[in-house]
């Protein structure tokens, strides 16, 4: 009984890590589309990042 509980937690922490690292690759990625999306709008708008002053 030990062996088993001892792979049925292991695959639990081995599941729990990959998706860990999986949603983190998903937010980096959505941050990098994100700061696309901004950048690409200000050059539509025609908005710098020039202080006026």
């Amino acid at each position: 009984m030990a062996v088993l509980f001892y792979f049925v937690i292991r695959a639990i922490f081995n599941a729990d890590r990959a998706e860990r690292e999986a949603m983190a690759r998903a937010e980096e990625t959505r941050n990098a589309e994100d700061a696309r999306n901004q950048e690409s709008g200000r050059e539509k708008n025609g908005e710098d990042d020039i202080d006026p002053t």
